[in-house]
């Protein structure tokens, strides 16, 4: 598996003075939040652009699904935008994947960033097109959260063509779950909920020789147990050569059972290498790497190098 690997469709880095288009496949949010995306994009050499329902709110929703279809079919289609950035996550994108045209997106790729939700967008784009994405902070920027370390490597993973390398780190909750090893494979997953809602589905992606990544937020031990338990008992974790394991954030009850616990019993188990502690996910200094791109997993060294999703 290489950069030059055919089954993959890598879109062209961005560049200072390209057009990227702000939309909300998923939940509502507010100008005020995304102004400092848009600062951030700016200060970059990027054109933000605002899609035309960026803003729109119906519940939990951002608007109805017609039009959050619409802005991404938009955004597909036209030449001048040249990438994808989604505002935030929240709930909806599977409500929409199945309104793309996936023509559009095979006629002219474009890199698309976000992560949670929009998890189900990346893989409804990589089953209809093999588009690689980009798991990483959504427009909606807060600095407390997302400090200059997470911009810097959104901008790695957008702007240049260089492999993203991500360290596990001893103060994220998960750094004791390992086993050591290396693996190597397609980087697929991102968070665990939509992982997990996407069984059954076509956009469910074959994990076979793949490394898996996941992710989760708010979520208690037993919850995220029942989740791995569910992917187990599919059937697909079998074939796996490695699991990158992310953040788990508020993942808390009031059980002696601790989600360290969990996730090392569910995956500790499988009989590959498995490294926890990266700070991928919605946690402080959360980083940014490609999705769909081959991945090399060092759970010995406690390493995730990954292939770019643009060239």
């Amino acid at each position: 598996m290489t950069a030059d690997d055919p089954s993959v469709l890598r879109p062209p880095v961005l560049r200072e003075g390209d057009t990227v288009l702000l939309v909300s496949p998923s939940g509502p949010t507010r100008p005020e939040r995304v102004a400092r995306g848009i600062e951030l994009l700016t200060g970059w050499g990027l054109r933000p652009q605002v899609a035309p329902n960026a803003y729109a709110r119906r519940g939990y929703l951002a608007g109805d699904d017609a039009l959050r279809a619409a802005d991404l079919n938009a955004a597909f289609a036209d030449p001048k935008v040249r990438g994808v950035i989604c505002t935030r996550g929240g709930y909806g994108a599977q409500r929409v994947v199945d309104l793309i045209d996936m023509a559009a997106v095979r006629r002219d790729p474009k890199v698309v960033a976000g992560f949670s939700d929009i998890t189900a967008l990346q893989f409804a784009l990589w089953r209809g097109a093999r588009l690689a994405g980009v798991h990483g902070p959504g427009a909606a920027w807060v600095d407390e959260r997302t400090p200059l370390l997470s911009a810097e490597s959104l901008h790695t993973a957008l702007m240049t063509t260089a492999p993203v390398t991500v360290e596990a780190v001893p103060g994220e909750e998960t750094y004791p779950v390992r086993v050591p090893g290396r693996a190597v494979g397609r980087l697929l997953g991102g968070n665990l909920c939509l992982i997990t809602a996407t069984l059954g589905t076509p956009d469910m992606p074959d994990l076979t020789g793949a490394v898996l990544l996941v992710e989760e937020v708010q979520e208690p031990p037993y919850k995220v147990d029942r989740m791995l338990t569910h992917l187990r008992r599919a059937g697909v974790l079998d074939g796996l050569a490695g699991v990158a394991v992310g953040q788990f954030t508020d993942c808390a009850d009031g059980w002696d059972t601790t989600v360290v616990d969990v996730l090392t019993d569910r995956l500790g188990d499988l009989g590959v290498p498995v490294l926890g502690g990266l700070p991928i996910g919605h946690g402080p200094g959360q980083l940014t790497v490609p999705v769909g791109t081959g991945a090399t997993l060092d759970a010995t060294a406690g390493t995730l190098t990954v292939t770019p999703a643009v060239r």
